[in-house]
């Protein structure tokens, strides 16, 4: 693959602000899950709050760009806490950047409510749209992992 900038035949995102407030809202979803959770000195014996769960993620973004340019990314990483949504149900925060070809994207992103698989354990779907970063985005999709995939059944 040959590493060569030709911005001039790139079609530009048409909602370049848009866009990037898909990561910056994810941003201030996981500061909040942060400062929510987060034990300080004099509270780290004593704390009542319990610690949710996170989820691993791992990815490659669709395609973009054309001919010598057309490349995708990979983007790993670990979800935030247990955000709850009414009914019982949660969702989590995704922010992380894709790999690095010869430029990167950050993704952010909220999953979607918890889907059972059985034997008490769950996963979450995630779609959007990376950061625009040199005249291009990417669309990703995909699902996390199971949560703990090696702990046994409470209960």
């Amino acid at each position: 693959m040959k590493f060569r900038k030709s911005k001039n035949k790139r079609k530009k995102h048409e909602n370049d602000i848009g866009n990037s407030g898909n990561a910056v809202n994810a941003v201030n979803t996981v500061n909040t899950v942060n400062t929510t959770n987060t034990a300080t000195a004099e509270n780290m014996d004593n704390s009542k709050e319990k610690q949710t769960h996170v989820h691993e993620f791992l990815s490659s973004t669709k395609l973009a760009e054309e001919n010598d340019d057309r490349h995708n990314h990979r983007v790993a990483g670990v979800t935030s806490q247990v955000i709850p949504l009414p009914g019982g149900n949660h969702k989590h925060a995704i922010f992380s950047n894709t790999d690095f070809l010869d430029h990167l994207h950050e993704i952010g992103a909220e999953t979607g409510p918890a889907v059972r698989v059985g034997n008490g354990k769950h996963v979450h779907f995630v779609k959007g749209t990376t950061t625009i970063n040199d005249e291009h985005f990417h669309n990703f999709a995909f699902a996390t992992l199971i949560e703990s995939p090696l702990l046994p059944l409470e209960g």
